[in-house]
């Protein structure tokens, strides 16, 4: 299992879970964004991405950034080596994952890497009760290894559409110590599960920021519209517990 997520560069070049999407305010006024992207690591066959910015979901300085991000080619391959990553990542502290800006986040949300993409599930790794004041539109809350394993290797989910990706996006409140942790545990045991390099969900993704930085970037995703911290003085005991449970 060891180089889980590192893999060569290309050339320049569900039923389960259905997962909703943030829904758009009468005042979100669109901001249309295309350019050429390679997805497949061929230099001769390119395809149109589109991006729809809103007034206050995806602003025009968020497109700008992924429009660069995508416009460039030295991709890594994902888990499996059979395709390069379609989301559009940003340096993280673990060099070994892939993370993406909350600008990334807003955009699966609302459908702009949907003519790729099935469907995405993004994975909130926080403990139930920080969870439960506020989460991501659609998360999962799977905060414990069996949660993960149960969720997502006893029955994998696997796209109706082969051609089209199912990704996984973790993070927890900051995206620093549990988001990349479950990611790594994830790839694991999806190794263990297959012949080299084969896997149930070779792309993978943590949010840069954790749920921390997308709240007060995209409060309109999240609901309840609010964000509860894992140090919460209210909820000492439910951490005490969680963090015993964890270990």
């Amino acid at each position: 299992c060891c180089k889980l997520f590192h893999s060569p560069l290309v050339p320049s070049s569900v039923p389960r879970p259905i997962l909703k999407r943030g829904q758009l305010s009468d005042r979100d006024t669109p901001v249309k964004v295309k350019w050429q992207k390679r997805v497949d690591g061929s230099p001769e066959q390119e395809v149109k991405v589109e991006l729809v910015g809103v007034g206050k979901g995806v602003g025009s300085a968020q497109l700008e950034e992924i429009k660069n991000l995508l416009a460039n080619n030295d991709q890594e391959l994902i888990g499996d080596f059979s395709k390069p990553h379609l989301l559009p990542t940003v340096e993280g502290k673990d060099s070994g994952l892939k993370y993406i800006s909350p600008g990334t986040l807003a955009a699966v949300l609302t459908g702009h890497f949907s003519s790729f993409m099935e469907s995405s599930i993004v994975v909130d790794c926080r403990y139930p009760y920080e969870y439960q004041g506020g989460h991501v539109k659609g998360s999962v809350n799977l905060p414990l290894q069996r949660d993960m394993e149960e969720f997502l290797l006893e029955q994998p989910i696997v796209p109706l559409d082969a051609s089209k990706r199912l990704i996984l996006i973790f993070h927890c409140e900051f995206s620093v110590e549990r988001g990349p942790k479950m990611c790594k545990f994830l790839r694991e045991r999806d190794r263990c599960c297959h012949e080299y390099p084969q896997l149930h969900y070779p792309e993978l993704y943590v949010l840069k920021g954790g749920y921390r930085e997308f709240f007060f970037q995209f409060p309109s995703h999240c609901e309840p519209r609010d964000y509860r911290p894992m140090e919460h003085p209210a909820f000492k005991e439910e951490l005490r517990k969680f963090r015993g449970q964890s270990r």
